[in-house]
């Protein structure tokens, strides 16, 4: 792979995961709950936000093993449920804000890549190239975070929705949540992507392939 084109991936997905565990923060912050910001996380320098396994070890895992996509994640930021004013919907809602934010992302640069007539030129289309980049990612981040099992984003949102009972089971879950979230990873994440790009084509507008 061209080192210039691999060097933007990498800057795409850190900043892409960073934007998304600063809107948890934010809207735990929002929602009553000050953690993330009494620890210096509601900030979007990558340096607070970096974890070894999703930052690093990940990352550089599916660059050696080729993988057509670059994925990993940030240090989750610090919340304290208890601190929310909505006990009952602020998890989900806490949960929510991270995919929130890169389909958001996803939907500004698909939606530019629609209908902005661009020229053909060698810079546009290597900017073009980078929007597509940036849509792919933050609909990787989006889709995979909302798959409902611990500790995703979306296990909380469903386990927000379930009685109590249910809500204890998703913490006990979660102590085994690495070990999951690498299972499903390296066996089960191949079924996202028809996904993916059935997203991309409705956003864009075009098929990515």
């Amino acid at each position: 792979m061209d080192p210039i084109i691999l060097i933007i991936q990498i800057a795409i997905l850190l900043m892409s995961v960073v934007i998304h565990e600063v809107s948890h923060g934010a809207m735990a912050n929002h929602l009553g709950d000050p953690t993330a910001k009494y620890a210096g996380r509601l900030t979007l320098n990558p340096i607070k936000h970096l974890d070894i396994w999703g930052s690093i070890i990940i990352p550089i895992f599916l660059l050696i093993a080729s993988s057509p996509f670059l994925f990993g994640w940030a240090k989750p930021v610090p919340y304290n449920p208890n601190n929310l004013k909505n006990q009952k919907w602020g998890p989900a809602m806490v949960a929510g804000a991270g995919p929130g934010s890169n389909i958001l992302i996803a939907l500004v640069f698909g939606l530019a890549l629609r209908f902005i007539p661009f020229a053909n030129t060698v810079h546009t289309q290597s900017l073009i190239q980078i929007f597509v980049y940036i849509v792919i990612i933050n609909l990787l981040l989006a889709v995979f975070n909302l798959v409902p099992i611990p500790p995703l984003d979306g296990s909380k949102i469903l386990f927000s929705a379930l009685p109590y009972k249910y809500q204890r089971l998703s913490f006990e879950l979660e102590r085994y949540g690495l070990i999951v979230v690498l299972f499903f990873i390296f066996f089960l994440f191949k079924y996202l992507v028809p996904v993916i790009f059935w997203l991309f084509k409705i956003i864009v507008g075009t098929s990515l392939t």
